[in-house]
């Protein structure tokens, strides 16, 4: 009788209980399905020199010749390094601002004010990159920016902010930090409201303050959390955020020095080349390594910190 009953319950049993849920998540699953493993047979081309009318399984072979098109380059070294440098400094800042924002909003007691914090830290969110980047202009331009007025206040001369290239790492840091840390520390704070009550109540009783709980008990149950956020953001760590680059950057060339990222590089190349094969060579190169990436830290989280591993 048991093993009828189990026999019963299988996939199509599950649909029909949940149909609800499942059509809820179909859109996902057929959007996943389209543009994730359709497009699996494609990737064939970066190893071929791909010909619209002869399709991916007639078009002439050339084996490792398209990644040429990007490490024989002058540059691959330099947009590598800037890809990896600059998704670290967002990581990094990103998740430390996130955290701050979180404990520092958990701890506040008056809710209409928390509630009106969460707001306006959300709203950079929805603020299209090419809207910031006159939000920008208007503070670092060289005749009327907001930073320059300032800098001759106090007696210091203007700098024309758009030829030093040194300092944009730490502008487009700070301008990716006051997008999208508002929406990071909301998963952050679903995390806190996840604690059990009774943990700090134990430690209130035990004499603990807030700053010792938070030390204690809030950050430590943050941190599986925060290491399976670390680990997805590092298996994109060689895809640069095309839509911020390109809109702050353009196509100024005096900045590509070290703002020049893979994905502004390809899009420029292929502005002028058009050629898929190549464009293909140079996904499967940053997807490869991004597997990498996330296979060699999810195998040190795994050793050092187990309920922060991926799998």
């Amino acid at each position: 009788m048991e093993k009828k009953q189990r026999r019963g319950f299988g996939g199509f049993s599950d649909i029909r209980r949940n149909g609800t849920s499942y059509l809820l998540v179909l859109p996902a699953m057929v959007y996943t399905f389209i543009f994730g493993y359709m497009t699996y047979p494609y990737m064939i081309i970066a190893f071929q020199r791909f010909n619209y009318t002869k399709g991916i399984f007639h078009s002439e072979w050339v084996g490792l010749k398209n990644f040429e098109f990007f490490f024989r380059s002058n540059k691959a070294f330099t947009i590598t390094f800037n890809t990896i440098f600059l998704n670290l400094l967002f990581i990094a800042f990103g998740t430390l601002m996130a955290l701050v924002i979180s404990l520092v909003l958990n701890e506040l007691r008056k809710k209409l004010f928390v509630k009106i914090s969460q707001s306006v830290m959300l709203f950079p969110n929805f603020i299209s990159w090419i809207v910031i980047s006159y939000v920008l202009y208007a503070f670092f331009s060289m005749d009327m920016g907001i930073v320059n007025k300032i800098l001759n206040q106090f007696g210091i001369s203007s700098i024309n902010w758009y030829t030093e290239a040194k300092v944009w790492p730490a502008i487009l840091t700070m301008m990716h930090v006051w997008k999208g840390a508002g929406m990071s520390a909301v998963i952050y704070l679903a995390t806190i409201t996840g604690i059990d009550e009774t943990l700090y109540e134990a430690a209130e009783i035990d004499g603990a303050n807030r700053w010792q709980m938070c030390l204690r008990i809030t950050i430590p149950l943050m941190m599986p959390t925060v290491i399976i956020l670390t680990l997805l953001s590092i298996g994109k760590i060689m895809y640069g955020d095309f839509g911020m680059i390109y809109a702050l950057i353009g196509d100024n060339g005096t900045l590509y020095s070290t703002t020049d990222i893979i994905d502004t590089y390809v899009f420029r190349s292929l502005r002028q080349i058009g050629d898929p094969s190549e464009a293909m060579a140079v996904g499967m190169f940053q997807s490869v390594v991004g597997f990498i990436l996330v296979f060699g830290t999810n195998a040190i989280t795994r050793k050092y910190f187990k309920d922060g591993a991926l799998y």
